[in-house]
This record gives structure tokens, C-alpha cells and sequence, in this order.
């Protein structure tokens, strides 16, 4: 019989581990959250009691120590664990709240990817989830490159921003030569990745670069078409460089006719 429930034991561990706990029914989560304060006894009946007894699994998560304790069965280092749930779910997002930075402008958006990428020496590319507050949920490094250059790849780009269920996205990556000015290169990027995120819904707030400790947003210069309306070339000067960058992005262009 030990055997057997340990068998059952683990069969719930690693189907947990395969796929979270979708699919579990209230009672599997429950024994699942038992068995590591009940050792070498099939809880699935208690499991069960407590269900009758609260009626739901959040009315479970929601019991005091003493309440639960009167079901039968359940000790004091069982009741411990399963009240500890509740509180340190609210602490979780209590947590989430504290660390989540609003990007409200171009200028707050380029000072966060300055921090992500200032004085790395090789190409980096980022793709900042942002909730409907504009708010970041998670900073994805989406590659890797070689001085000279860095593939977006549009794919991991929709990878990123899908997993972390992204109402918009900040793009960033820098240039470790030092040239701030946006290359061909990344203006074709963009508007590629501005398509693909419409798409699935989702807005592509910016594409900032970053340079020697100077950033360039191309969204402020009017390379993001869902972003750029109303923001003049005056607006599009508060960023780090200003009459220099607009200079050097006048130099690419020509550059790129001839």
C-alpha cells in the first residue's frame, strides 16, 4: 500500500511538473500541497473533507489554522502549510506592484533602456513587456550579436510578448561603435516588427538605441507610424545627442541613395 501511494505521489508531481497545475481539479491541488506535510498516507480523502467542509479551494486557502485543524485528520503542520498559500499569494502581487515601473514618455522609456544596456560591449536586443499601463512586466533579451550586428528576430520577438501576456512593447538594443543614429538596418527591423505585433494586437510604443551612454528613440523621430503622431522634431531634440543625431541620421540617408 506505501508503495502505491508514493507511486501516485510522484505521478502528481511530475504531471505538475509538466504542466503547472492546469487541469488539476481542487482536491489534486490540495493533495498536491499535502503531501509535503503529510508523509506516507493517501490524503485524497482529506482532500476531499476539506473540500466538502469549505466548500471551494479558495474557501480551503482561506481558513484559519484552528478552523482547518477541525477537519479530521488535518495536524497542525498541515493546516500551517495550507494557510501560508493566501498571505503569500497576496504578498506575491504586493511585490509585483512595488517593482513595476511605468514608462510614461520617450524620455522615461530611454533612460530604462540605457540602464538595460549601457556599457555592454557586444549588440544586445530587448523587448520590454509592458502591461495596458504601460507598466513593464519583464525585460526579454530576444539576442545576442557580434559587434557589427544584431538580428531581430520577429518570432522570439511574438515568443516574448505572447508568454508574457504584453498589452505593448518597448524595443531597445545598442551600438557598442558608438553611432547613435539608426542604420537602414533597424528602420526595415521596425516597421518589420511594427507589422508583426499588430498583427496579434499589440503596440510597439518604441524602438530606442542605445550609444555611449546616449539614446535615440525612433519613435520620437517618427520611425514608429502607431506612435509617432503629434510628436514634433522640437520634442524629438530632448533626446541625448540632439542636433548631432539628427545630423548623423540626415548622413545614413544619403548614404543610403547613393
Amino acid at each position: 500500500m506505501a508503495s502505491e501511494h508514493a507511486g501516485h505521489r510522484q505521478r502528481m508531481r511530475e504531471r505538475f511538473l509538466r504542466q503547472g497545475l492546469d487541469g488539476f481539479a481542487p482536491h489534486e491541488i490540495l493533495e498536491l500541497l499535502l503531501f509535503y506535510a503529510i508523509p506516507q498516507k493517501n490524503v485524497n480523502p482529506l482532500a476531499h473533507s476539506l473540500i466538502d467542509r469549505f466548500g471551494s479551494l479558495h474557501g480551503v486557502l482561506e481558513a484559519s489554522v484552528e478552523e482547518l485543524m477541525k477537519v479530521d485528520g488535518m495536524g497542525e503542520y498541515a493546516a500551517t502549510l495550507i494557510s501560508l498559500m493566501e498571505p503569500i499569494a497576496r504578498k506575491l502581487e504586493e511585490s509585483r506592484a512595488e517593482k513595476l515601473t511605468q514608462l510614461s514618455n520617450h524620455r522615461m522609456a530611454e533612460e530604462h533602456c540605457l540602464r538595460l544596456l549601457h556599457g555592454l560591449r557586444h549588440e544586445c536586443f530587448y523587448a520590454v513587456c509592458l502591461n495596458g499601463q504601460m507598466q513593464i512586466i519583464h525585460n526579454a533579451l530576444i539576442a545576442q550579436g557580434t559587434l557589427s550586428e544584431v538580428q531581430a528576430y520577429p518570432r522570439l520577438v511574438l515568443d516574448a510578448v505572447l508568454r508574457h501576456n504584453a498589452h505593448a512593447v518597448v524595443l531597445c538594443h545598442n551600438h557598442p561603435g558608438g553611432q547613435l543614429a539608426p542604420s537602414q538596418a533597424d528602420i526595415d527591423a521596425t516597421a518589420e516588427l511594427e507589422a508583426a505585433l499588430g498583427h496579434i494586437g499589440v503596440a510597439l510604443a518604441d524602438h530606442i538605441i542605445v550609444a555611449n551612454g546616449n539614446t535615440l528613440s525612433m519613435s520620437a523621430y517618427g520611425f514608429i507610424r502607431s506612435t509617432s503622431a503629434g510628436v514634433s522634431q522640437t520634442q524629438a531634440a530632448s533626446s541625448a545627442g540632439e542636433v548631432r543625431i539628427a545630423h548623423a541620421m540626415a548622413k545614413n540617408r544619403r548614404k543610403a541613395k547613393e
